[in-house]
């Protein structure tokens, strides 16, 4: 296996050599982590430095709520006008696609008319109600740098940085928290949307439910979202982690299922796949004092990336204990990207390296792709997998046969959740027990398996998640067919709610624009 896969880096080095046209092509192809560190991290810090200096300004001086109405008229604006035009073609957003956190880059947006929604801010929290106002482009980052220093913060808090709230909710987000609230939809309490028509819609619980319902999954096919009502609880100031190593597929569904399924219940359960038979189960619990000697600052730059420090409690027994600040836990897996850091600078974790230059991690994703050139995008294609697959827990041990058979790929990243049962592009009603437990399993790395090929691979992952009745994140590639997209997700009221509100006059369906054909 190890040579085979080492003839295999042979070979895909020697194609990317052929395909070498300069000698800066060449640098980002087999130096790349020259060019990240010289150039992108430093980038990446001097971006995040003014974008955090603008978002407390705009914050302290309260400036974001009668500028959201400004910039709210300014997408109706353009709507109204495309309206004037005749409509020539269908809608976007004008959000350049290296912006986004997917790999792709979405190549629809050259055929269809752009509209510009710059909404940034945090509008307004409200504790009486304990929710807080947002843009659709307020970060995590952004939000629990303003929540926490408050005592608050959302119950379902996606881990990476730079995950955006508009993102979040058109696609999905999920944490540790999931199996408590549910996904990151199920904390929106209301969604506010400028439709095909230039008018401002407010979509809740009790006005436009349908759309309501649809607005989460649906990629922006149905208006564009200028703000999202988020619910808010306490914050604590640590959370209370411990680590239970676990030695066989067997035992880490068992504990998974025992962590998630606790009469007095865990606020955060998490695992970590690092082989087939071995990993770690993470659970966690807001506090607000910690033991002496046992807190750990993983966020800082010079702590070692998350998950080698969850790997290394393999070798130790169960029931370690530590406690970490509320901050660090929430983004424990931003510095080192999960573990695709690994990829782009293979030393990062030496101790020199974070003392020296770890503060600078990680570089922005958007840098990264916006660097790319193509001879590295198709080795990243060729060599390479990111995806998450949502199974109803009692079909995770056959998933993880699955997984290992098809990529090889480890660690993996294990996050129970539920569904709530209602109508929408996922209906948990229509398809199995809504009151089973979900898991989502994490792939994200280079396969090590012989088996592996990237659509042939995908596919067949794909279609043991449509047979056990569950779902696929679509930040991803996406290689099923119009028809099998259907079988997956349920587009029963999706329909209804795009011909009721002439969004289909207006926008793309959402296969047209996450299948792979849509992305570069």
């Amino acid at each position: 296996m190890a040579q085979s896969k080492t003839d295999a880096s042979r070979h895909s080095k020697g194609k990317v050599d052929n395909e070498c046209s300069s000698w800066t092509e060449y640098m980002l192809i087999h130096y790349r982590w020259v060019i990240v560190i010289l150039f992108l991290l430093p980038m990446s810090a001097i971006y995040d430095l003014i974008y955090w200096i603008r978002a407390w300004v705009i914050f302290k001086f309260a400036s974001a709520p009668d500028r959201h109405l400004e910039k709210i008229g300014h997408v109706q604006k353009q709507v109204k006008q495309w309206n004037l035009d005749g409509r020539p073609n269908r809608l976007c957003t004008a959000r350049p696609g290296w912006q986004t956190i997917s790999f792709r880059q979405p190549i629809y947006k050259s055929k269809l008319t752009k509209i510009e929604v710059n909404l940034v801010d945090v509008l307004k929290i409200d504790v009486e109600r304990q929710e807080v106002t947002v843009e659709p482009m307020v970060t995590m980052g952004q939000l629990t740098a303003t929540l926490i220093p408050l005592g608050w913060t959302i119950p379902v808090l996606p881990e990476l940085d730079d995950l955006t709230v508009g993102g979040l909710v058109m696609g999905t987000g999920i944490e540790t928290s999931s199996h408590k609230y549910g996904l990151f939809q199920h904390i929106c309490r209301e969604f506010e949307i400028v439709s095909a028509d230039g008018e401002i819609l407010i979509c809740n619980k009790e006005q436009n439910i349908d759309l309501f319902n649809c607005i989460p999954w649906s990629y922006g096919t149905l208006g564009f979202l200028t703000s999202v009502k988020l619910q808010i609880i306490p914050a604590l100031r640590f959370v209370k982690l411990e680590y239970f190593p676990v030695k066989s597929l067997e035992e880490i569904n068992a504990t998974l299922r025992e962590k998630t399924f606790l009469p007095e219940g865990n606020e955060y359960v998490e695992g970590l796949m690092f082989t087939k038979d071995t990993g770690v189960v993470m659970v966690g619990n807001m506090i607000n004092s910690a033991e002496p000697g046992k807190v750990n600052e993983i966020g800082r730059w010079f702590k070692p990336w998350f998950f080698k420090h969850v790997e290394g409690c393999l070798s130790n027994g169960p029931g370690q204990v530590e406690y970490i600040p509320i901050r660090d836990y929430f983004h424990r897996h931003s510095r080192s990207i999960f573990w695709e850091i690994r990829e782009i600078i293979p030393f990062g974790n030496h101790p020199v390296f974070r003392y020296l230059l770890g503060w600078l991690v990680p570089p922005k994703v958007s840098l990264l792709k916006l660097t790319q050139p193509e001879a590295v995008k198709k080795l990243y294609e060729q060599n390479h997998m990111i995806q998450d697959m949502l199974v109803p827990m009692n079909k995770f041990k056959e998933a993880i046969e699955v997984f290992d058979t098809e990529t090889g790929i480890y660690p993996l990243w294990l996050c129970p959740f539920k569904l709530e049962n209602k109508e929408g592009l996922i209906n948990s009603s229509k398809t199995v027990d809504p009151t089973l437990m979900y898991i989502d399993i994490g792939a994200y790395g280079v396969p090590n398996s012989p088996n592996f090929h990237p659509r042939e691979t995908t596919r067949k992952i794909e279609s043991f998640v449509r047979q056990c009745q569950g779902f696929q994140m679509l930040y991803a590639d996406t290689y099923a067919t119009k028809q099998e997209f259907r079988q997956m997700f349920d587009h029963s009221l999706y329909d209804r709610v795009r011909s009721k509100t002439k969004s289909a006059e207006a926008f793309p369906e959402v296969y047209d624009k996450v299948s792979l054909s849509a992305r570069a």
